[in-house]
């Protein structure tokens, strides 16, 4: 992966993937995230992927893309800690592929360009039939977080756990603000985004003659659009703080725990790999603790994991379980951490989640998907940029100490519980 800087907070990154036969341009803008226009930018990736000012009829959109032969366009906004990401991305098939000869990776330049900088806005805002359409799918999602208790249970724990925080706003935005929301408003979130973010173009999987065209027709764009671009948000982590508990009722079988533990203080990027060893080792792998003690040999869950957030230093155990068990598995969540952080860990457990670790490793090259995550991640991050390669020899290097080390910084901060009222289920 080569990367350079074509502009204060803009930056190119490419890479040939001369194995795989699509090619992909993608546009990240990150910026930090913000109370007051949270909702806003939940809305927009949903707009702004119905279509662009050259082309802005979905019906014609989606024909296009056909033509590409089955050609992708995505707009996807994801959260970072205290920063938001929106990446536009177009992804098909090399041109050397096309049966007729026809220029697609200009036609992929086209649409993501097209996309990031002449959406379909009218006299200073968005189209209102597309922004109604598309309110309405915002309003449903928002109302329907309810139905999925795990993922509910798991933002309620989050909402807890940060608080009032940059971390806590809100990535899929508040449903008492959808209504409000117009085109006027949705344009002025577009431009301040152009405007002040950290960007970066992403060119996979095409030569270097169609890189430089990339870069050339980006740099063109940009000079349109007056700038001043702001620093992304550090990497943050929320106060250690004595546990607290919350408990929601619902008619419900199956119990959901989320349970949120802090590191007190932000990461350091160099012991990621011993991190993602830990989260292997507790609970994010079916050899893991959580899997094998609290799930297989306790029969105390239905499922239970762990996953680390780099951006914020937090943890999260995530586990469905009976009512009556609800207690007894928050104490063995509990239980299997110590025992990491004090008891034996047997090289067979390790090294069988290093391998795990490592093997998927080594798929982060076979897919564009795959190296633009990897990559996108390693450059918001902040820090060196991390080659797969490296990240495997990282992690074949991580001792079990160092587990050990990164696991006795986590402290319980939230627990979390959705269950049902003592009392026979009706």
């Amino acid at each position: 992966m080569e990367r350079k800087q074509l502009a204060p907070g803009v930056h190119l990154s490419y890479d040939p993937a001369e194995k795989l036969n699509r090619c992909r341009i993608s546009i990240h803008f990150t910026f930090p995230a913000r109370r007051d226009t949270a909702t806003a930018h939940a809305l927009l990736p949903l707009v702004m992927e119905r279509g662009y000012a050259g082309c802005p009829d979905m019906t014609d959109l989606t024909k296009r893309l056909a033509r590409l032969y089955g050609a992708d366009l995505t707009v996807d906004g994801r959260p970072m800690g205290a920063n938001r990401n929106l990446c536009i991305s177009v992804s098909g098939i090399k041109d050397w592929f096309a049966l007729a000869g026809e220029d697609l990776c200009g036609a992929y330049l086209e649409l993501a360009l097209g996309v990031a900088f002449h959406p379909c806005i009218r006299q200073g805002a968005f189209d209102p039939e597309a922004v109604a359409i598309e309110k309405q799918m915002l309003r449903q999602s928002l109302e329907d977080e309810l139905n999925d208790k795990r993922l509910y249970c798991m933002r309620q724990a989050a909402r807890v756990f940060y608080g009032d925080s940059p971390m806590g706003i809100r990535q899929e935005g508040y449903l008492e603000e959808v209504e409000g929301l117009d085109g006027l408003a949705l344009a002025q979130a577009y431009r301040e985004m152009v405007d002040s973010a950290a960007i970066e173009v992403m060119v996979l999987g095409c030569t270097p003659g169609q890189a430089q065209r990339v870069e050339q027709a980006f740099l063109a764009e940009l000079a349109a659009v007056c700038r001043r671009p702001r620093a992304v948000a550090p990497f943050m982590a929320m106060p250690r703080q004595q546990t607290v508990h919350k408990t929601e009722y619902f008619d419900m079988v199956q119990a959901k725990l989320c349970m949120a533990f802090t590191l007190g203080r932000p990461m350091d990027l160099k012991e990621m790999a011993a991190y993602r060893l830990a989260m292997a080792l507790y609970g994010g792998s079916v050899t893991s603790r959580l899997f094998l003690h609290v799930r297989e040999r306790d029969n105390l869950c239905y499922y239970c994991s762990s996953s680390f957030q780099s951006f914020t230093g937090s943890m999260t155990v995530n586990s469905g379980v009976e009512p009556g068990n609800a207690a007894r598995a928050e104490e063995a969540i509990q239980e299997e951490l110590a025992d990491l952080c004090t008891g034996p860990i047997t090289p067979q457990e390790l090294e069988d989640c290093r391998r795990g670790l490592i093997a998927g490793l080594e798929g982060v090259e076979d897919s564009l998907g795959g190296l633009e995550s990897w990559y996108a991640m390693e450059i918001i991050r902040g820090g060196p940029i991390t080659t797969p390669a490296q990240a495997r020899a990282d992690l074949a290097a991580v001792t079990e100490d160092q587990v050990r080390a990164v696991l006795r910084r986590f402290s319980l901060s939230v627990s979390y519980l959705l269950t049902r009222k003592e009392g026979p289920y009706v």
